[in-house]
């Protein structure tokens, strides 16, 4: 699948579930349950363990399905990026930016979604090559940061990770981000294994992002 590809179902979808968890097992099943509720781009953060056997798991389980895009997330350093795409990861997620994983995202052609919190920082992934540029932690910066950035710079794709719920995705994408990245809002359920919960709420996730599409 080209870049392009990518980038354009991950906007198209409008909600990045993050995953976390304290067993393989347990980010599995948040992971199926996410997909499960049409929540399809899944960003598997390198703090759950064994992340790449998950990450290569869901690739091998979805194989048949277009619509589900596996990618990794807490990605800090080249080994751990390079590793990802080798399990077949389509996407690369950081907390910060990085040049050296930009450089090498770029080099295979995988989008690398970087975390920003200032303009430079904006600038900086933008002249790297990132398409999609994260906003992070946005319960922090909120939604006016969004409109601030985009006054200078309009062309920039953005996408708010941290404190997105199902009441301020309106206000998000009223901001003009391009996708919103959801964690504990979205997964909560899982803590107390209730992994329907999850795809209710997932549902949920993408009617809200399709519902305010249509008011913008």
């Amino acid at each position: 699948m080209k870049k392009f590809d990518v980038l354009s179902r991950i906007a198209n979808i409008g909600v990045v579930a993050v995953v976390r968890g304290d067993t393989t097992e347990k980010g599995l099943k948040i992971s199926e349950a996410c997909i499960a509720g049409g929540v399809t781009a899944i960003e598997v953060t390198y703090t759950v363990p064994g992340a790449g056997e998950i990450i290569s798991t869901l690739v091998k389980n979805y194989s048949d399905d277009a619509n589900v895009l596996i990618g990794a997330g807490t990605v800090l350093d080249t080994e751990t990026a390079r590793s990802a795409i080798l399990n077949g990861a389509r996407f690369i997620v950081s907390p910060c930016f990085d040049l050296e994983v930009a450089k090498l995202c770029n080099r295979y052609q995988v989008p690398y979604i970087p975390g920003t919190q200032t303009v430079l920082e904006v600038k900086m992934a933008m002249d790297a090559g990132c398409d999609v540029i994260k906003v992070f932690p946005g319960d922090i910066l909120g939604p006016r940061f969004i409109k601030d950035v985009k006054g200078p710079l309009p062309y920039a794709n953005l996408m708010p990770s941290g404190g997105v719920d199902l009441d301020n995705i309106p206000d998000w994408i009223k901001a003009g981000v391009v996708c919103v990245s959801a964690g504990s809002s979205l997964t909560a359920p899982a803590k107390k294994g209730d992994y329907a919960g999850v795809t209710e709420l997932a549902k949920k996730f993408i009617e809200a992002v399709k519902e305010a599409r249509s008011k913008k």
